[in-house]
């Protein structure tokens, strides 16, 4: 019965990697009162549909154990009973399938959010999304009326157009998502060449110090491509990782470098420094594989030519294969610890015991190689993925040497690892007595997809330039004072903007960054605002409840700090509003002391769990505090000496603030400012309030159009307000200036 239910679901239950139909019919023969009990409680509709998919799946993992005879998947996963569910009840339900659900979500700009791994949220996501487009396609007339026209006698109607709701999904996800783009870029960079000829390229294919086995892989299967690919099409052509393409070009770049003295681009950052040596490049199309597209150098394709490739094994890498570039390492952190590791330092591992003994899977630790990409695992005192790694040198008898690519601003808990049915064939989950695992392609194709979705790689962008001029054409203060502000922030690493409010604290701080850092790129600043229950575990890490009790997790700074260690060439800025709002040694803790200039860069064992912590000096922190809030208690001295602080006064009399005023051409505006101006000097020579409470320009500025309804709404909502606070023991004062303002209107 269940074999003629699915017999014509053709590749919706079977293709060449997957075949849940064929699985469930086998498990079905075999125990096939136990698969009618499954399909009984699948198709139950007075429990909740989320958890019959997943007792569903979770079912199948026991009939693979006690029927599976050595099989190594029951395929039985959210797709293919989503095909169950939508087979028995057409009117009801859709069929899922993770990636084409994603693409939709991503493509019509949803807020709903598809993670691999997130299977129960995924489903919940998928199902209202769905929905959602089911209810808009009804009100699609045009559409409905070509459906029904397509209708014939054997076809099903699809009354509540669920199935057609899935193949507008399909049709998105597989054709408009893949629309033609925008006409291909320019090969980049046109500035900059290795100064390499051809002749000396061939002489260096020639040197096996240079061009090692592996670069010559990528050589001839880049060329094997056309001499132009992304790293994800020669992945899926060739085998092996992204990371292998990447890492292995870069090495061997470095190698060209040091050898041939060539010039190398000026640029600190690591990421662009080293493939043009090799190659150009551009930003992929969208109907391409991948996001970058790397092509030969003209010297170096035409020395390919004159090179005899045909002895370079083109091999594709499979779950079989021996001969594994991908590993998985164990630290100890009572021994030594992934976090102890700056990005591109080096550590060692060795082969015997303290005891003199082989170590677990001895194998591995011989077959390792150089370029080899690690996933760093951490088993105390949180069991995490918590770096990247890859192997700098095969093992010389006595230990491994490997460095640290990457540190992850979000490791990977073991909780969720082993939840994953399609990690569970991993050998470090199925023979964990050990510290080096093998990983198929697979499996850390699979690990890195799961990385990406909370570490994801910073993508450049053309990201749009910012120099000190934008700076102080939006921000209105003097050249003057604006070289101080950065020759401060620079010289001490931590500065707080104080002022009264309206003088653009916030809006400045931004700009700064941009103005440092030379571009609008915002994936290099974190805002967050300090409150009074604010604390260290929001800040830096602690116990948060979770499904089994309580889980370490890491805080906004701890994450922000990894990140800026993954990029030392670039400068990070942590931005912090209300900064005086919060208690300062609650939130800050060990802090206070790393974020020190002198301490930049050292290390201090963290309270929770256990494991070296350091801030990087590329990291900057502006906080801001108004200074004339009286609720406010004096901000701790502690703070205080750790950072400098700058006044930010009102910028009435700025060259920038001249200029927009004139561009604004109104007369009345012009008069408004000048009694503004009279009202901070009074404010300012007020023995009870200061300069720290006059009022600000930002009341004023970024207006497109000037009305006198637009001024006196500032002045009756904004201004005056403050001054019956300021004044609230002199009405006489206060009315004095209630006249003076709306004088102006008159």
């Amino acid at each position: 019965m269940l074999s003629r239910s699915l017999s014509k679901t053709y590749n919706l239950l079977a293709s060449a990697n997957n075949f849940p139909a064929r699985m469930i019919t086998g498990f079905a023969k075999t125990a096939p009162e136990e698969v009618r009990a499954m399909f009984i409680a699948l198709f139950d509709e007075s429990a909740d549909v989320i958890e019959r998919i997943m007792a569903f799946k979770n079912n199948s993992s026991v009939l693979l154990e006690k029927y599976g005879n050595g099989a190594s998947q029951h395929y039985q996963y959210e797709n293919a009973i989503s095909t169950y569910l939508w087979l028995r009840y057409p009117d009801k339900y859709y069929i899922y399938k993770y990636s084409e659900v994603k693409t939709v979500a991503d493509e019509l700009g949803s807020d709903y959010r598809f993670k691999k791994g997130a299977y129960t949220e995924n489903l919940r996501n998928f199902y209202s999304l769905y929905d959602e487009i089911c209810e808009y396609i009804r009100t699609d007339t045009e559409l409905t009326s070509l459906f029904k026209t397509q209708l014939t006698g054997t076809c099903y109607p699809d009354p509540e157009y669920k199935t057609l709701t899935v193949d507008v999904g399909f049709y998105i996800s597989r054709y408009y998502s893949q629309k033609e783009s925008a006409a291909p870029q320019e090969w980049f960079p046109n500035d900059y060449s290795p100064e390499i000829t051809t002749d000396t390229w061939v002489e260096l294919l020639h040197d096996s110090e240079v061009f090692t086995d592996s670069s010559l892989e990528i050589m001839k299967r880049l060329k094997d491509y056309g001499g132009q690919a992304t790293c994800s099409q020669l992945a899926t052509k060739y085998g092996e990782s992204h990371n292998f393409y990447n890492s292995g070009s870069t090495a061997l770049a470095r190698r060209v470098a040091d050898k041939t003295g060539c010039p190398v681009m000026s640029t600190e950052d690591d990421s662009i420094k080293w493939w043009p040596i090799l190659y150009v490049g551009r930003n992929a199309d969208k109907d391409d594989e991948g996001v970058f597209i790397w092509k030969l150098r003209d010297e170096l394709a035409a020395a390919l030519d004159r090179f005899d490739l045909s002895s370079v094994d083109l091999y594709v890498t499979t779950a079989d294969d021996s001969d594994c570039r991908y590993w998985w390492l164990n630290a100890n952190p009572k021994i030594w610890s992934f976090a102890d590791l700056k990005v591109g330092e080096a550590q060692s591992y060795t082969l015997y015991n303290d005891n003199g003994n082989k170590r677990r899977i001895f194998q591995h630790f011989l077959s390792i190689k150089a370029g080899d990409m690690v996933i760093g695992y951490e088993s105390n005192p949180v069991k995490q993925v918590v770096a990247l790694c890859k192997i700098t040198a095969e093992q010389d008898g006595e230990k491994i040497q490997f460095e640290k690519v990457e540190s992850l601003a979000s490791p990977i808990d073991y909780a969720t690892l082993k939840s994953i049915p399609e990690l569970e064939k991993m050998e470090f989950f199925t023979n964990p007595n050990g510290s080096l695992f093998s990983l198929t392609k697979g499996e850390y194709d699979f690990l890195m997809d799961l990385i990406r979705d909370e570490n994801p790689l910073v993508v450049e962008q053309g990201v749009e330039k910012y120099d000190k001029d934008d700076f102080l054409s939006q921000v209105f203060m003097s050249e003057q004072r604006y070289d101080m502000l950065v020759a401060v922030l620079k010289n001490k690493r931590n500065i707080i903007l104080q002022g009264a409010p309206g003088v653009g604290k916030t809006f400045a701080a931004k700009r700064l960054a941009y103005s440092i850092m030379g571009e609008m790129d915002d994936t290099r600043i974190e805002f967050v605002q300090f409150h009074q229950n604010y604390s260290y575990e929001d800040f830096m890490m602690g116990y948060k409840p979770s499904e089994d009790g309580f889980e370490l997790k890491t805080g906004i700074f701890y994450r922000f700090c990894q990140k800026a260690a993954n990029q030392l060439g670039k400068d990070f800025f942590f931005i912090i509003d209300e900064i005086n709002r919060g208690n300062m040694s609650k939130i800050f803790g060990e802090m206070l002391m790393l974020i020190e200039n002198d301490y930049r860069g050292t290390k201090t064992t963290l309270a929770y769990n256990g494991i070296s912590f350091s801030v990087p000096a590329n990291l900057y922190i502006i906080g801001m505090m108004n200074t004339a809030d009286r609720s406010l208690a004096m901000i701790d001295y502690a703070l205080r000496r750790r950072f400098s602080f700058f006044e930010m006064e009102p910028g009435f009399d700025s060259e920038g603030f001249v200029q927009y005023q004139n561009e604004l051409n109104n007369e009345t505006f012009n008069q408004l400012i000048e009694k503004i101006k009279e009202l901070n000097k009074e404010i300012a020579s007020d023995r009870s309030l200061g300069k720290g409470f006059c009022i600000g320009h930002s009341y004023f500025s970024n207006w497109k159009e000037c009305t006198d309804e637009k001024m006196q709404a500032v002045v009756d909502f904004d201004i005056l307000p403050m001054l019956d606070e300021y004044w609230f023991d002199d009405a006489a004062k206060l009315q004095r200036w209630s006249n003076i303002l709306h004088g102006v209107f008159q």
